[in-house]
């Protein structure tokens, strides 16, 4: 039987921060590696040690631009014909995710494309974190493990001690999620019924539930240009909530969504490192909490060959 020798780690430009972190919870060094651009843009990827017979771990989020995917697939590829003995992608944000089923003609079905993609460059195992549709895991032939950052947030949330709270799910598709999460913390539940009349723009409609004078998480996995959650936010303020929080795992922040939050009546918005904030400059409204420990915790288990399901015997099976 073949053994892999050691765990060897690698990243490219897309979040070099949350890699260095991972790489301090496993007790390991990144690999050196080179991924820099032609000057006409075009992508070059070097792996500069030997990884031969290696249990390599690529740790690159897919969030825009678009050449972050490309230096993952680009990383596997190189990886797959220096002879590592397994390459695992680690992508803690899955881009093109909302892109899961084709909801009008002619569209493209993005979130199975890059599955495709990811398989053909050569990955043998997918980690992915807070998935925006969980069938989204049916769309590779490969062992997928999917982590989920309530152990991260439920934590954080019950240190806040709030009272009167209720968990408030922004979106039907975001249910579950706060579900989950309400039943953890013991708190009630409320759903905000919106509409999209086109991407990036929605509409609240209706509320399923009561939160007048009380306290509230708004909850989801992702916040892009923050138009769902701010506007949320305002119905619900006007609805009679008190203090209103936000908790999404993934910040895209795209567009005028930093403008948005600082002028909407959200107290604190709580976000993951799944995506590199570094070069924002944002304000003490934000909590940026490290989802490094969760994913090195499940490379460590999957190096040594144990489950990583058990990371989450806690959590309400809603997930």
């Amino acid at each position: 039987m073949i053994v892999r020798e050691e765990i060897k780690l690698v990243t490219g430009n897309s979040n070099r921060k949350l890699a260095e972190k991972i790489a301090h919870y496993v007790d390991v060094k990144l690999t050196d590696c080179t991924v820099t651009r032609f000057s006409d843009g075009e992508v070059f990827v070097q792996i500069n040690e030997n990884i031969r017979g290696a249990d390599l771990f690529i740790v690159q989020p897919t969030n825009p631009p678009a050449e972050n995917l490309m230096e993952l697939l680009m990383l596997i590829e190189a990886s797959r014909r220096a002879s590592a003995m397994r390459i695992t992608a680690v992508i803690p944000y899955y881009g093109y995710a909302r892109a899961d089923r084709k909801d009008r003609p002619r569209v493209s079905i993005t979130a199975k494309l890059v599955a495709n993609l990811l398989t053909t460059a050569g990955a043998d195992r997918i980690i992915t974190m807070d998935l925006h549709a969980s069938q989204i895991q049916g769309f590779f032939d490969l062992p997928h493990d999917h982590l989920y950052s309530s152990v991260i947030f439920n934590n954080y949330l019950s240190e806040m001690n709030l009272d009167n709270l209720t968990i408030v799910s922004p979106d039907v598709g975001s249910i579950k999620l706060a579900r989950a999460t309400a039943s953890k913390l013991n708190a009630d539940l409320a759903i905000v019924d919106k509409r999209r009349p086109e991407p990036n723009v929605s509409k609240v409609m209706n509320l399923i539930g009561d939160v007048e004078g009380r306290n509230i998480i708004i909850r989801d996995d992702m916040i892009d240009t923050g138009g769902s959650i701010c506007s949320a936010a305002e119905f619900l303020k006007e609805r009679g909530a008190l203090d209103i929080y936000a908790a999404c795992t993934h910040g895209v922040l795209s567009g005028k969504a930093l403008k948005r939050i600082e002028e909407s009546p959200i107290k604190k918005m709580i976000i993951s490192d799944s995506i590199d904030q570094s070069q924002r400059n944002l304000s003490d409204k934000f909590e940026i909490l490290s989802c490094s420990e969760l994913i090195g915790e499940a490379i460590k288990r999957i190096f040594d060959e144990e489950s990583v399901s058990s990371l989450f015997e806690d959590q309400p099976q809603f997930l």
